[in-house]
């Protein structure tokens, strides 16, 4: 659909493209998505939630939010054309793996948000989507629109909300009454008028604050309204220079990501398994040393993180995280000599992290 001329809508009559939305359901269950449901583009109620985030200076170095923010009010104008989006759903928990507690519970070990343990979600995602936009297109030729996965200014927790797919929680996650939130979501912009799914209209977060003390750094400053600057996430991911100094003991062994909001979402006991081979975790990186990993060289770096979200990050970013991790571990010959391997680094920002890690085990050099 994306590489096609932009063309008038098809003369569909409703019964058509009642049968139609239900074609693209089952497609989209074919390709290995748990739900899909479509919503008109209208989220202006959130991008007005969203200005007032910005203005609070929530986004902290992502510039990339507060850019285009009318395209992320108005879809029509990211994607000319837009009349629907179709919203859809992946789950990805491995419950057949290492349980995420047991290594949040030892210190020595390194967590990894288990989004980020197997293959970047944005590629496969995005392929599926792009899969699906062909067979519409193969059904209505005039068909047209654009795939997303996290990857554009598009409100899409908004949008998969006023699709019924759930609600926006109090930790800012989309949240589903069957599903918890343990799932990607990715959208279809299309220029076909059909028919919409009844949004989301009720918040079943109740009175449950669970994930506010939850959150190991306070980013979750009041209910629905998440300090960027504060989240693990965004220090170990986003933030390009120095972690601040008062939140890395705050961090504990969480080297990328975090996703201590979502253990506390009672929601998520019934959150679904993941069902993609692709989301296992590779390289054994849901049960791995902190030690292990900060000795990756950085060939061995780019060779385990191939193909992975990790890789986003680049190597210094992850020494970085790891040597902060490192300063939270238990103090043992190991964790003592690794970061002392490191304590040269030629690079300001990993030398600086380094020297905090062993100050805290009190070994500074």
């Amino acid at each position: 659909m994306t590489d096609q001329p932009r063309q008038d809508n098809p003369p569909l009559d409703n019964d058509a493209l009642a049968a139609l939305a239900n074609a693209i359901r089952q497609w989209a269950t074919e390709l290995g998505f748990q739900a899909v449901a479509i919503s008109d583009a209208i989220v202006e109620r959130d991008a007005q939630h969203l200005r007032e985030w910005l203005a609070k200076q929530y986004h902290g170095e992502m510039a990339f939010m507060a850019e285009h923010a009318d395209k992320r009010a108005d879809p029509a104008l990211l994607e000319p054309g837009t009349l629907r989006c179709i919203s859809l759903r992946m789950d990805y928990l491995d419950r057949d793996g290492v349980a995420p507690l047991r290594i949040l519970d030892d210190p020595s070990k390194a967590y990894i948000s288990r989004y980020a343990l197997g293959r970047d979600y944005h590629k496969l995602v995005r392929k599926r989507i792009a899969q699906l936009a062909k067979r519409i297109q193969a059904a209505i030729p005039s068909a047209a629109g654009r795939a997303f996965v996290d990857s554009a200014p598009v409100l899409e927790r908004a949008l998969a909300q006023r699709a019924g797919l759930g609600w926006i929680g109090k930790n800012s996650m989309l949240i589903n009454d069957k599903a918890g939130s343990w799932f990607f979501l990715g959208e279809l912009f299309t220029n076909l008028a059909l028919p919409v799914d009844p949004p989301q209209t009720t918040m079943h977060c109740g009175s449950c604050e669970a994930c506010l003390p939850a959150c190991p750094t306070e980013a979750i400053v009041a209910p629905f309204q998440v300090d960027g600057r504060r989240c693990i996430s965004y220090l170990t991911i986003e933030l390009k220079g120095a972690i601040p100094e008062d939140l890395r003991p705050k961090m504990g062994n969480r080297v990328f990501g975090c996703d201590d909001c979502q253990l506390a979402c009672p929601w998520n006991k019934f959150a679904g398994a993941n069902r993609e081979e692709a989301f296992k975790p590779r390289h054994g990186l849901d049960n791995r040393q902190l030690t292990d990993l900060f000795l990756w060289s950085e060939e061995e770096y780019l060779q385990h993180t191939e193909g992975s979200a990790i890789r986003r990050i680049g190597y210094q970013r992850w020494l970085r995280n790891l040597a902060v991790g490192l300063g939270n571990a238990p103090t043992t010959p190991e964790v003592i000599a690794a970061l002392q391997a490191r304590c040269q680094s030629d690079d300001k920002l990993v030398q600086e992290h380094v020297h905090w890690a062993l100050t805290q085990h009190g070994a500074i050099l």
